[in-house]
């Protein structure tokens, strides 16, 4: 009898044990590399905000050293823990429980590897201008408390594109707005009326939680110049049509290269 229990609790293969280890310390391991190359590069803030970069890097540092450590344990011991769970049920229980780990193991293998893939093979990028586009109208709630501005409370020279569109949409004294010097970048989209819009990405954790921001440029000419995902930096002057309207006049339009960092946080 202590053979056929034997032979019913039979060892995983080296290939179920190869694949999860891969799924397990292998994916964790490359993306760790990943992170920490990203990190050293300056390219992780694409993906996250600068404040959360330091945390990243120090996890994956953990998770490089966790994975080294693993490597000691003997190939399979992942599954050590099953054994006990098999004593517990007919081996016809244990095998459709053993096909039912394998399944998930090759799924789940196969969709995070694709993942992982992808990420080395595609270089990183910001979020695009068709995103942008593509949210355009959304209800602009990046600067919580812009109406300060209109007591003299906020210093609107320190103000980007996230906080210059919650208060074009949301001041209810625009008039307080009218003169304000600005000097801003980003890149081109279009206006509804026919002029173009500054737009810039603002993320607070990381590009998952990316919102649209948008400030209108006025002046004939800009929609035949510059053509949509084009980065530009404007200086001008805020002003503050009769019907209560901001919009930003320009003395100058520049076309630059996309900024390092592109977003706003």
């Amino acid at each position: 009898m202590a053979e056929h229990s034997d032979a019913g609790h039979a060892e995983p293969s080296t290939a179920h044990a190869l694949a999860t280890r891969w799924l397990g310390v292998g994916l964790a391991t490359v993306v760790s590399v990943v992170t920490l190359g990203l990190a050293v590069t300056g390219r992780l803030t694409l993906y996250i905000s600068p404040e959360t970069v330091w945390f990243a890097a120090a996890a994956a540092v953990v998770t490089l050293v966790l994975a080294v450590w693993s490597c000691t344990l003997p190939l399979g011991a992942e599954g050590d823990h099953d054994h006990t769970a098999r004593e517990d049920g007919s081996d016809a229980a244990a095998a459709r429980r053993r096909m039912l780990q394998t399944g998930a193991v090759v799924t789940g293998g196969v969709l995070a590897s694709g993942v992982v893939i992808a990420g080395l093979l595609m270089p990183p990028a910001s979020l695009s201008a068709e995103l942008a586009v593509s949210r355009a109208g959304e209800s602009p709630t990046l600067f919580a408390g812009a109406d300060d501005v209109s007591l003299g409370v906020a210093d609107t020279t320190t103000f980007g594109v996230g906080e210059w569109s919650t208060a074009f949409a949301t001041s209810t004294r625009p008039e307080n707005y009218d003169g304000a010097p600005v000097t801003l970048v980003g890149f081109v989209t279009p206006d509804e009326g026919g002029d173009v819009n500054l737009t810039r990405m603002v993320i607070t954790h990381c590009v998952i939680d990316a919102q649209t921001a948008s400030v209108p440029v006025a002046g004939s000419g800009l929609t035949e110049s510059y053509e949509t995902g084009q980065w530009i930096e404007v200086t001008g002057t805020v002003r503050a049509d009769d019907d209560g309207t901001l919009r930003i006049e320009p003395d100058s339009v520049t076309e630059i290269d996309e900024p390092k960092d592109p977003y706003e946080y």
